[in-house]
């Protein structure tokens, strides 16, 4: 079963009635199962909660049109925190979603994440979070993988998922290479030789993930950084599916 960790809806794809049509046509070409979803319309980076909820109430629509191929991430904005909690027990704890998605609202290692990761803990749902480390300067809130790292050792029971694997993925893996619940991802680079098997040299292959950011980047791309890995095909397997089927509980 290969699972694609990381997969954005967005209101130009698709149908009206059928967001997620050309995405699932385009996975299967290229032989993906299932893709775990969030996120929408908006570009806001720190959205007020009835966009959160309606984006992710779009999702919801599309867990419950394929639910074998779609899992649903919920998105928050941990600025609003007794929202984002009530949001995980309407979308996780009551409803079909199977994770948690954070982006730029707020640094990981923000004070409001604590009581997000710690529910996410309680419900045994991972926590996928945009990492980036940029050269020409981050966005304001825009998470860098030491506050990720900074979040993921106090609270060690809760699976996080290394969103880009901080974008420098030579330092991402450094950073985040003893903390044995951080889950690396391939996800939204440019499919560069060397990646795969450093993430898997450093970190073990049970805590790397495939994940694409489509529509963002091509299944294709991002696959191509897997298969042509010079890994084992047991190591490729759990990569591109195994670990997403352990961690969501499949």
């Amino acid at each position: 079963m290969i699972i694609d960790g990381h997969v954005h809806i967005h209101s130009g794809w698709g149908r009206e009635d059928d967001l997620m049509a050309d995405m699932i046509h385009f996975a299967d070409r290229v032989g993906i199962d299932a893709l775990c979803l969030s996120l929408g319309y908006s570009r806001d980076q720190t959205p007020p909660p009835d966009v959160v909820e309606g984006e992710n109430d779009m999702v919801w629509a599309e867990v419950e049109r394929r639910p074998e191929r779609i899992f649903g991430m919920c998105y928050l904005n941990p600025m609003y925190l007794d929202r984002s909690l009530a949001e995980i027990d309407r979308c996780i704890a009551n409803g079909p979603f199977r994770g948690i998605k954070l982006w730029i609202a707020c640094p990981m290692d923000h004070p409001n994440v604590d009581p997000i990761a710690e529910r996410a803990g309680e419900l045994g749902v991972p926590v996928l979070q945009h990492t980036w480390y940029k050269i020409t300067g981050n966005e304001p809130a825009e998470s860098r993988p030491e506050n990720l790292a900074a979040l993921a050792a106090r609270h060690p029971d809760t699976t996080i998922i290394f969103g880009h694997s901080g974008g420098n993925w030579e330092w991402g893996c450094r950073v985040v290479a003893d903390l044995p619940n951080v889950h690396a991802e391939l996800a939204g680079g440019d499919p560069e030789l060397g990646q795969t098997e450093m993430s898997v040299a450093m970190l073990g292959a049970e805590r790397v993930v495939y994940g694409s950011d489509a529509h963002g980047r091509s299944f294709a791309s991002q696959m191509a950084k897997v298969h042509g890995a010079d890994i084992s095909d047991a190591d490729k397997a759990l990569i591109l599916g195994g670990n997403m089927q352990r961690i969501l509980g499949l």
